[in-house]
């Protein structure tokens, strides 16, 4: 017997379709259903899209409108913007900003700051160049008079700073003081003295050229060490000082990164660019170079790059700084490593000086030039610097509108040389000394 709620008797029949219609279907809810999709419908025509087609194009609309408002919210939300954060620090070497980066405004092109592209950028003021023998152009010849002298500065008219001068047409002059033998730890110790380097930068400073910290980690002690060592051909005695170049490599950093804030402060609007050290032996040493072997020469080039990546690392944190709190200028960081390739010091045609001979019985001696860049050298360092210069980092570049306004010609021309500048002191200023030579150091650059 069935129960009260069931009902006997044989399924009823559905009647057949009328001829030329579909059949109806029921939905999920057991709504008859026709071509329209809609209950009770009369069908679609031949013109008319198909019921899943309409359902398709309306799911991929909204989802459209989705990623749409996701990429507003990417955007304007600070924490969306992980992604363009990533971006920089992938830019960058993988080295990240201190801080978030700016938010994206509206009023960008109306704040305190004129955004201008790579090359005005460097050029609206005064170029000041700093540095060691590298940048100062020892090794290069052609050398201004009153700094070729034991102790002095070796000022090349080779040098790259020159070379940049003359190509690019600066609202300003350059104010060349890079020295020869210069260390970092000087650059801060002679900080509000006349012999100071940083003191040259002033406010209206449009580019910096730094290139700094070879004696600091004294290489060419370490290559001394390297090339006049006895027995001749003893193996360790070169690659032995691999923990104590590292130990003044990290140590290099901290005064790297007081350098480049130093700087800042004179010059906040001014790009700064530091340049590091190029590769002095072949990427494949064709074998000895003097006393050098293979495995010296390549670990001498090991040396190089790793400094490189450090002098790197600290110019771009300086600069995920500056641009991270929104402020003027930048820090940015010259690749010189590969810029002498094909032309190091053992090819036939070296941009490289070599080793300098003594008289016989004296041996091998390491002078002051040896392992420095000639002029050839330093046109390549300079191409490096041009097209810096000319392509920027990898971000958009600010001055202050303000900086702009007040710069003339007159005033660029009275900031030269800046406030210690021995050559137009104030009445109660020091005249400069002369550098004393350091017979510890003679051969440093």
């Amino acid at each position: 017997m069935p129960s009260g709620d069931e009902v006997s008797g044989p399924p009823e029949e559905t009647p057949d379709p009328a001829p030329g219609r579909e059949p109806r279907t029921q939905d999920a809810a057991g709504e008859p259903e026709d071509g329209t999709g809609e209950p009770g419908g009369d069908g679609a025509s031949a013109d008319t899209p198909a019921p899943r087609s309409r359902l398709r194009t309306r799911i991929a609309v909204g989802v459209s409108l989705l990623l749409i408002l996701s990429l507003v919210v990417t955007l304007t939300v600070p924490a969306g913007r992980d992604s363009l954060r990533s971006l920089w620090c992938g830019l960058t070497g993988g080295v990240c900003p201190a801080e978030d980066l700016p938010p994206i405004t509206e009023d960008e092109e109306t704040d305190w700051r004129t955004r201008m592209g790579p090359e005005e950028a460097a050029l609206w003021g005064n170029y000041v160049a700093l540095g060691d023998s590298y940048s100062s152009g020892d090794g290069a010849g052609d050398y201004a008079p009153e700094t070729a002298a034991a102790g002095g500065c070796w000022r090349s008219a080779n040098a790259y700073a020159h070379l940049i001068d003359d190509e690019f047409d600066f609202a300003g002059s350059l104010a060349f003081y890079a020295c020869s033998s210069h260390r970092g730890k000087e650059m801060v110790d002679e900080l509000g003295t006349p012999d100071s380097q940083i003191e040259r930068v002033t406010e209206h400073t449009s580019l910096v050229t730094l290139g700094i910290g070879g004696n600091d980690l004294g290489f060419i002690p370490v290559l001394r060490t390297c090339i006049v060592r006895m027995p001749l051909l003893e193996s360790s005695v070169c690659t032995e000082q691999e923990e104590d170049v590292d130990k003044r490599m990290r140590h290099f950093e901290e005064t790297l990164a007081t350098v480049i804030a130093e700087i800042r402060d004179r010059a906040p609007d001014a790009r700064v660019l530091v340049l590091g050290y190029p590769r002095l032996f072949p990427e494949e040493p064709p074998g000895m170079y003097y006393t050098l072997t293979t495995k010296d020469q390549l670990w001498l080039n090991g040396v190089a790059e790793r400094f490189n990546e450090r002098i790197r690392d600290v110019a771009y944190r300086a600069d995920g700084d500056v641009y991270g709190s929104r402020q003027t200028g930048s820090v940015e960081y010259v690749n010189t490593f590969s810029a002498l390739t094909g032309h190091e010091v053992s090819a036939e045609d070296a941009w490289l000086n070599g080793i300098v001979l003594g008289r016989f019985g004296e041996g091998l001696k390491v002078d002051r030039a040896t392992f420095h860049p000639t002029a050839q050298g330093q046109m390549s360092i300079a191409e490096r610097v041009r097209l810096q210069i000319l392509e920027g980092p990898e971000r958009v570049l600010y001055v202050s509108r303000e900086t702009l306004e007040r710069v003339d010609e007159s005033l660029l021309h009275t900031e030269l040389g800046g406030p210690l500048d021995p050559a137009h002191p104030p009445s109660d200023a020091p005249s400069e000394s002369p550098r004393e030579e350091d017979p510890v150091n003679e051969a440093d650059g």
